[in-house]
């Protein structure tokens, strides 16, 4: 049995809904993390270094800057007309999260280049829905279930 647009469309925003909550919780927590967990990372990077692997902790946290954002280009592109505005939304979700950190965190270091990899991490997710969608295409000659073909942006 398959479910209407409309249900669907409220599953995804409910996983949005989730998702940013999530995200909400990670940068604008007043303490990033605990200690144990910075210290958890930065045995890890060690132990990867001691092998040759040049891994370091910016290079991780700018990964993992990127990363945080492939779910917002992916259920956002889902949502909208015209899935790339995804990236100029995940852009301005981004600056408003390092501007909230600048006022309201004085223990947060919010910086431009989060939100550049945040940035990015919404284009590519928006990338990987579009390969997706034509790749289904391609495979059953039409559109994703999520993909109204009157919406489609290519």
């Amino acid at each position: 049995m398959t479910s209407s647009p409309a249900t669907r469309r409220r599953a995804l925003v409910a996983v949005l809904v989730v998702y940013l909550a999530g995200v909400a919780r990670l940068t604008l927590w007043p303490e990033p993390a605990p200690d144990a967990t910075f210290g958890l990372v930065r045995t890890v990077l060690a132990w990867l270094q001691e092998r040759g692997l040049p891994v370091t902790y910016a290079a991780t946290e700018a990964v993992a800057n990127v990363v945080l954002f492939v779910p917002f280009g992916l259920l956002v592109g889902v949502l909208l007309r015209r899935a790339w505005w995804a990236v100029a939304l995940g852009a301005a979700t981004s600056a408003a999260i390092e501007l909230a950190q600048r006022a309201f965190l004085p223990s947060r270091v919010p910086t431009v280049q989060d939100v550049v990899m945040n940035t990015l991490g919404a284009a590519l997710g928006v990338a990987a829905l579009l390969v997706a969608r034509r790749v289904a295409r391609r495979r059953t000659g039409r559109a994703l279930p999520e993909e109204d073909p009157a919406r489609t942006t290519g």
